[in-house]
């Protein structure tokens, strides 16, 4: 109520009874501040709530209009309904904002990697034991990743929860900008006795736009004109709806590329997928024992609840893929 009979007094020209307003609302606000006990206000609180509430009254009295009253509280809540969705699309944004971007440190790393492994000579720039990256009776990892650190605590957490890490094999595909900082990291933190080995999404010659749809559609120019059209509008003023799939992320192939496992890895019988932002909590021994009934695709819902527009959701952070492109989900064995 002292802002609305503020900003009468004001519009009434009482600059005295303005003066008092204003000046015991300062009062108020320093006194009050942020606190949320009455434990914690300071000694001179109530003394300067009751002056408070003295001036109040004298306002009251001098300068109450109901219809005058009513509106300045409805232009008031207005204004506070706008400030609250505004800063809710601010607060979207900004923790998707913190989500997504890289941060100077792991940039600057990703940075000193690549150039460490182009300075290496070619024969220091291979990784042991490749003679099990087509082994069919060990148990194979795909991992796709453009996260150095993110591809590195799947790796880790997978083989610190192994029983045997020598009979376990990794395979990582990265895109071109990455691909010298992520050979480089395991290099230089090799995943124990596992085998490791790292691949370029870009030399896949055989995934284009002629054959790959998913491929086609990104490189059209809607999808681009969607993530990247100057004139468009903000991701603020387009609201929150659509703020993750506005992510120019989604136009690597690395996201897509699961869907082509059977044409990345032919000669692999059943191959693990895992999504890298996973920890691994136990030996996933056990997947290569599940009984796919010979199922095309075996998976259960997330949460048991619907995902966006979809009826039911598919979760592939972990698929088990056999032959065919198989698939089962096991949120089980990672609780």
């Amino acid at each position: 109520m002292a802002r609305v009979y503020l900003s009468i007094a004001k519009m009434k020209n009482k600059l005295d009874l303005f003066q008092q307003l204003q000046t015991r609302l300062k009062e108020s606000q320093r006194s009050v501040g942020d606190v949320t006990a009455d434990a914690d206000l300071s000694q001179s609180a109530p003394e300067k709530i009751k002056a408070m509430g003295q001036v109040l009254s004298k306002a009251r009295e001098q300068l109450y209009d109901c219809n005058l009253v009513t509106g300045k509280l409805r232009a008031m809540l207005q204004t506070a309904d706008e400030q609250v969705r505004s800063l809710k699309k601010q607060s979207t944004f900004l923790s998707q904002l913190a989500a997504k971007t890289i941060p100077n440190g792991i940039h600057c790393l990703s940075m000193r990697l690549t150039i460490d492994y182009y300075l290496l000579s070619p024969e220091k720039r291979k990784f042991p034991r490749s003679e099990n990256l087509e082994n069919p009776n060990l148990y194979h990892y795909a991992l796709f990743s453009d996260n150095v650190l993110a591809a590195s605590v799947v790796v880790n957490s997978t083989v610190t929860n192994a029983k045997d890490p020598s009979k376990h094999v990794f395979h990582l595909v990265t895109d071109k900008l990455n691909f010298g900082a992520m050979n480089m990291w395991f290099l230089l933190n090799p995943p124990g006795k596992a085998t490791i080995h790292v691949e370029n999404v870009d030399e896949f010659k055989w995934l284009n736009s002629s054959y790959c749809p998913v491929l086609r559609q990104l490189e059209s120019a809607a999808m681009k004109n969607y993530y990247f059209k100057a004139d468009h509008p903000t991701t603020l003023s387009s609201g929150a709806s659509n703020l993750k799939y506005r992510n120019p992320k989604y136009l690597s192939m690395l996201n897509h590329l699961r869907f082509y496992l059977p044409q990345v890895y032919p000669k692999l019988d059943k191959i693990l997928f895992l999504d890298d932002d996973i920890v691994v909590q136990k030996d996933l021994t056990g997947l290569w024992a599940v009984d796919l009934h010979g199922k095309v695709n075996g998976a259960v819902e997330t949460c048991g609840e619907s995902f966006h527009r979809f009826d039911k959701y598919l979760n592939s952070q972990i698929l088990i893929l056999q032959e065919t492109l198989i698939q089962t989900h096991v949120d089980g064995l990672m609780e």
